[in-house]
């Protein structure tokens, strides 16, 4: 498979290359040349398949050409040894539980999916040393922290919004050690997002150490999470809910609805997508006007989604010809401040005993006022609601159970690197390294 720039200066790359180097160097990102169709029968089946026999297949059509077989389903099913529910919330919406990998959040397949992947081809190619470098609003960093953990060849540094993050989110990716360095950065996610865009531009650093990227940026972070929509499809298909299903995806820096957007290119049958946001609402703005206007991030209740320059806003952008109409007749969206965020996940809680995390809430309020007569609903409840337990517990006046797999991380004792949100800084510790 060949991958080209969203930017259109940069060489064509395989995709060893696009993975390991993350980023085109017209500081494009990258997309497939064409994006396969999969066969009617897989559609037809597709209910009576295992959620491995379906990633596999949706694997396949992206990774196929450069992954022998034996090869990649050991990938796969190594990074999905989990299902993920879809649990019925009212009668016409339902979640899809995507918190039930190693660290409760669904970038978990993304991020193993990627360290596996990479791992491959630096077996493969005999390679130095690889460093990954990795913004984090929330929920990557300790995806990427825990996929990359101990693997061989590969260091990772998280760079997070120092007092932005859950406390939980920051124990995930703080207390590992080993391959695994926090930098806590005195600023906003679109500050780390940028301290790593740069990073991979500067000539001297990147003569000095090999680096790649674990964002959405990468191809192989957010490609695996167009598993979860088939696999959605499949389960609802078998509750006979799947004819007139829309989708709706909390959004933040757009990789996961823009995996999804791909899976509807390659036939999935899902008839529309929703773009749940928090007051970040740069993409429900450009939906209204046709006019994509990044502005700073403003700090939220669900903080995963605060992002003000959503990088995957091009790749969507890419994906249908650039067309605002096209994009518009797939998409639409919706924003909700921290109030109505907060007053949703109550109503909810109260209504049907559901505990949706503050991002999950976003999608289901977005369901409840966006449904048409005969539509089913999924939303993707992107990450435990115990990831964000100060925040639900205030909303709830009550405490929620923290699961065992969370109480472990928060055992450790936390170990950062503080940093500015100068480039020059930041460079200068990585020439040091």
């Amino acid at each position: 498979m060949i991958f080209y720039s969203t930017n259109g200066q940069a060489p064509a790359a395989t995709l060893e290359k696009a993975v390991v180097k993350g980023l085109a160097e017209d500081k494009g990102l990258y997309m497939p040349e064409r994006i396969k169709a999969l066969p009617q029968e897989f559609f037809d089946n597709i209910e009576n398949l295992s959620f491995q026999e379906i990633a596999y297949t949706v694997a396949d059509a992206f990774f196929g050409e450069d992954v022998p077989a034996a090869d990649l389903k050991a990938i796969v099913y190594d990074t999905l040894a989990f299902d993920c529910p879809c649990v019925k919330v009212t009668d016409n919406i339902y979640s899809l539980e995507l918190f039930h990998g190693p660290t409760l959040a669904f970038k978990d397949v993304g991020a193993r999916f990627m360290a596996r992947l990479l791992q491959y081809f630096l077996k493969k190619e005999g390679s130095e040393q690889v460093n990954v470098l990795v913004a984090t609003s929330g929920d990557t960093g300790s995806a990427v922290a825990n996929g990359f953990l101990g693997v061989d060849g590969i260091h990772v540094y998280v760079l997070y919004p120092k007092g932005k993050v859950s406390p939980i989110q920051e124990c995930q990716f703080t207390t590992l050690g080993k391959n695994i360095t926090a930098v806590e950065v005195d600023g906003v996610f679109d500050d780390c997002q940028a301290l790593v865009k740069n990073a991979f531009m500067d000539k001297e650093l990147n003569a000095h150490m090999k680096l790649t990227s674990a964002n959405s940026i990468n191809v192989a972070r957010f490609l695996p999470q167009s598993f979860y929509y088939f696999y959605a499809y499949a389960q609802m298909k078998k509750l006979g809910l799947a004819d007139e299903l829309v989708v709706c995806v909390p959004s933040g820096n757009f990789g996961n609805i823009c995996s999804a957007l791909f899976g509807k290119k390659m036939g999935l049958p899902i008839k529309r997508f929703i773009a749940a946001n928090n007051a970040n609402d740069i993409f429900f703005k450009y939906l209204q006007t046709g006019k994509y206007e990044p502005k700073a991030s403003v700090q939220t209740i669900a903080n995963a989604m605060d992002v003000g320059d959503p990088s995957n806003f091009a790749r969507v952008y890419e994906l249908y010809g650039k067309s605002h109409a096209a994009i518009c007749a797939d998409i639409s969206g919706a924003t909700y401040t921290d109030e109505q965020i907060a007053e949703t996940i109550r109503k909810v809680k109260s209504d049907t005993g559901y505990v949706c995390d503050p991002h999950g809430a976003c999608g289901f309020q977005a369901l409840q006022d966006g449904l048409n007569a005969g539509e089913v609903g999924v939303f993707l409840e992107t990450a435990h609601p115990a990831k964000f337990k100060d925040t639900v517990d205030a909303i709830l006046n009550e405490s929620i159970e923290i699961p065992a797999k969370l109480q472990a991380f928060m055992k450790g004792t936390k170990q950062s690197v503080p940093m500015s949100k100068d480039f020059s800084d930041f460079k200068k510790y990585l020439l040091s390294e």
